[in-house]
This record gives C-alpha cells, structure tokens and sequence, in this order.
C-alpha cells in the first residue's frame, strides 16, 4: 500500500487549467456568481485556499480540547504503576505540564517565525532540508497522526459501549465497529466546513472541561471530609529506576500531548502573531492545572492498589462518589474522547495538505474541496490509515509506539530552532525564547526517547526505527529523481479523484512565500 501511494510522489497536476477553470466557471454559475468574482448576493468570491477561520477562543478549544481526550482517563494507571507511589506520581503529572509548556515555547518562537501550517514539517524543511521534512512528514502521516486517531478512537468506542455490557467487557468486535463509525462520521464532519468542525471542538471542549470540574469539585469535597489516607505517605515505596520513570513520563505525556497541535493550523489562523502564542499559554497551564486536580480526586477515593485494579479510574471514581448520577463520568468521557479525535483529525489534515504541497506526498492530498474550501483528499486519506490502525490494535502498544517517535521529533524541533538561530539569523521572530529553553527540551527529548529503550527493549522501537528510514527507498526513485513513469501511471487515476470529490489544486502554491490571497486581492 506504502509504495503504492508514493509512486505519486512527484505528479504534476493532472487536469489541465482549462479544465479547472471550466469547473470552477461551473461552480461560480450554479451559486450565481459573476466573471468579475462578485455575487448576487453573496459578496466577493473566495479564494480556493484554506480560509483563515479559527479564532482565538476556538485556537484555545482546539488545543484544550485535543490535549484533555482519553489520556485522563486511562494513563492514571500507567503513570502510578511505573511511578511506584502516589507522590512520585502527583510529581510526574505536573512535571509533564511543565515539559508541555518548555515545548510549546519553542513552538511559539517556530510558529511565529514561519507561519506555515504542517506543524514540525515546514520547521525541518527550514532548518534540515528536504530530506528529513520528508522522513517525518512519511512517519507521521502514514503512521503517527492516523495511530493517534486510533487511539483516540477506541477509546471513545471502550466508554461509549460500556453501559450496553454491565458487569462485563465489551465485546473487541463491537469496540472496532464503534470506533469506526465514529472515525467516518468525524471525517464527514471536517470534510463539510472548517467552522462546523470548529463549533463541534468548541462544544465538546466545554463538555469535557465541565466533567473535570464535577470531579476536581467532589475531590475537594472529600478532601474537606478528611479522606487524605492515601495522599498522608504519598512518597512511602520504592524507588522506581531510570527506565521505569522514563515509561512514566511516557504515558503522562500522551495525556499531554496535544499543546502543539495550533502550528498545524498556521495558515488557517487568524493574527497568528497574537493568537498562537496567547492560545497556548491560556491552554497548557490549564490542562496542568486540570490534570493534576483530577489525580489527587482519585487519591481521595481509591488506594493505589485500588486504581490500578480499576478497569476504568473516572467511572470507578463517578460510582463511589457521584451515585445515583455516576452515569454522567462515562457519558462525559465519550464527549471528551470524540471532542479529542476531531481535534486530532483537524490537525492531521493539514500535514498532509502541506506535504502533497511541497512535492513530499501525493499531489491529490493537496487538493481542496472546490465547495467548502477544506482538504478533504488529505482528511479522508488519514481517516482510512485509522480504520486501518484500529483492526489489530492494542491501545498500550500504540502509545509507546506513538511517543517513542513523536517525542524523537519533538527534540529534533527544538534542534531545528536551536540550528536557525545560527544558519538563519536574517528571519523575523516576533517572540524569541532563551536558547537554555530549546537546550533543555532537546535535553528531555533525549532522555524521553533513549532511557526506556536501555531500560527496557521493545520490539516497537525497532519496528518504528525500520519504518523511518524505509522511506529512503522510496525517497530517492520517486521524490529525488522524479520518476516520469509514475505521474504517467497515475495521472488518469488523480483525474478521476479529482472529478469524485471535486477538488482542486490549492491557489495557495501561486503565492507560496507571499500571504495567501484575500477575498478582495483575487484577480
């Protein structure tokens, strides 16, 4: 499938202008719009780009809202059970808060810098060159964003069927079948508008962070009745080893993971110099805050032993605490789950338009919905790697899969910024963060990727380290060298695609390197 999809690589776009503009010339007659791009009565005609829609309360909701998803709700355990003890796990929590905001940081100064959506990719673009762009936009499009996805997913599909089955587990053929239903119906969604897809991360984002306060407000109320027991000798255990921690910092920060995802939506940003910084520094410290409230919430009512026995922490906490309305945790983590894996399909999205952009994936993923302005071949493309993800899926074997490599890519970010500082001193940087800052997030990175592998070999570092650099094999014949053969073979294939989904390519590339066009600034 792998080589099937990058005999593409390099095509050039396959229907002819003539034939665009006979199609767009179509499309402007059937909504009454007139050669000069004005309408009857619609106004000025839009630019075929991705339109600078999100806000910044929505900038906040998205990064909220993809940050607070399953990861709550199931790393408890795993960061307790490689933590060893109730303080060392209240300490990691909040420490993968301070990490998120060192990183997001640097995403700020990067973001700010080169206001191209595609998240890391345009940043190594810049400071690496064409090469490792296309190695990390080859990983994470075809397995990081759409495993994500995944895992989100199951998650949703795990709480969302649960109360069907009291007193047992769901059956993994009914959790696979939700998940896919909820993985096409999210794609529906962010394929119809950029603003639906915003009001729905805006409303489940509110949803979510309203079952955190109900349980942050009933472990307060706890508190106040004396249940500290638990947290009295929260450092009493043993010392948890280098790897172990590292596999703790791992499971805390897919919870985390997230407060990058406003710099693959630049473009589609508005003021981006104001809102993508203001964004993330309302969002992370808000999660934090969240996030270790929440942990001390279920100290008050569970043991340790007692929360890593719990097939599910949030509703084991809803039913001791909350009954007769403990039917509101598990309704309420479905909401934030399918809020978290629209935020995750938004974002994914746009890396693949970028990539297919550049000349790095097939051009078609480029393309933009003639109608609705949205990359719709790029969402639809990741939506099928995840229904793909999910048939042998195991959610703990996706996330270390998942971090091994993102957080390698997250410290090759900070290397990026850490290298333009020198190769690229003429670039305009509203906002410039000490270098100690990008230092000690390539430090962590480091240590994040390298101490579990010592620690604790896996065969999924291995598999994951094999599938990066095998797109070299394809890198060469098919990026490098341009194979003429493959646009031939596919060419009639793109057309057909093209004339399916009514796409076509973006007008953004007619003014790369200068601001998309404005409604009023179209020829």
């Amino acid at each position: 499938m792998c080589v099937y999809i990058f005999l593409l690589a390099h095509q050039q776009t396959d229907m002819d202008e003539g034939s665009i503009r006979k199609r767009k010339e179509s499309y402007n007659g059937s909504t009454g719009r007139s050669v000069n791009g004005r309408t009857k009565d619609k106004g000025p005609e839009k630019a075929t780009v991705l339109q600078k829609e999100v806000g910044l309360f929505s900038g906040v909701c998205l990064i909220v809202g993809t940050m607070i998803g399953s990861g709550i709700f199931i790393s408890p355990k795993a960061v307790l059970l490689y933590s060893g003890a109730v303080g060392p796990c209240l300490s990691i929590w909040a420490t993968c808060g301070v990490l998120s905001t060192i990183g997001a940081l640097c995403y700020v100064e990067l973001g700010t810098m080169i206001t191209k959506s595609g998240g890391e990719y345009p940043y190594f673009m810049e400071a690496f060159g064409s090469v490792v762009a296309y190695l990390y936009s080859w990983t994470t499009v075809m397995v990081l964003k759409p495993s994500s996805f995944a895992i989100i997913t199951l998650s949703f599909a795990e709480y969302a069927s649960a109360p069907f089955y009291p007193g047992c587990t769901p059956p993994l053929v009914v959790t696979k079948c939700l998940s896919a239903a909820a993985i096409f119906l999210i794609i529906i969604v962010n394929c119809l508008s950029v603003k639906l897809a915003s009001y729905v991360q805006n409303f489940f984002t509110a949803a979510k962070l309203l079952i955190i306060f109900v349980i942050v407000g009933a472990g307060i109320f706890m508190l106040a009745q004396g249940k500290t027991e638990t947290l009295s000798n929260a450092f009493e255990g043993p010392s948890p080893s280098v790897g172990a921690v590292g596999l703790a910092f791992y499971n805390g920060l897919w919870a985390y993971d997230g407060w990058n995802q406003l710099n693959f939506i630049t473009e589609e940003l508005k003021d981006p110099y104001r809102n993508l910084p203001l964004a993330i520094m309302i969002g992370i410290p808000l999660v934090t805050v969240c996030y270790v409230m929440v942990n001390i919430a279920y100290f008050t009512v569970m043991t340790p032993t007692e929360l890593l026995l719990s097939p599910a922490v949030a509703v084991t906490f809803g039913d001791r605490v909350l009954y007769p309305m403990s039917w509101i945790v598990p309704l309420f983590v479905v909401f934030s789950t399918f809020g978290s894996a629209n935020g995750s399909c938004f974002t994914a999205g746009r890396l693949a338009y970028v990539a297919g952009r550049e000349g790095h994936m097939v051009k078609i993923l480029s393309y933009v919905s003639l109608r609705r302005c949205t990359p719709s071949p790029a969402l639809i493309f990741n939506g099928f790697l995840g229904i793909f993800y999910i048939i042998p899926a195991d959610i703990n074997t996706l996330i270390n899969y998942f971090s091994f490599a993102q957080w390698a890519f997250y410290g090759m970010a900070a290397l990026a910024l850490i290298v333009m500082r020198f190769t690229r001193k003429e670039m305009h940087r509203p906002i410039k963060v000490p270098i100690v800052i990008p230092g000690l997030m390539l430090v962590v990175s480091c240590y994040l990727v390298l101490a579990p592998i010592i620690e604790e070999p896996r065969m999924e570092h291995l598999y994951c380290t094999i599938f990066i650099f095998s797109g070299l094999l394809l890198y060469y014949p098919f990026i490098y060298r341009k194979a003429e053969w493959a646009r031939r073979l596919m060419r009639p294939i793109t057309m057909h695609l093209q004339l399916l989904m009514e796409v076509v390519p973006s007008e953004q590339a007619e003014w790369e390197g200068t601001e998309p066009p404005t409604e009023n600034s179209r020829p």
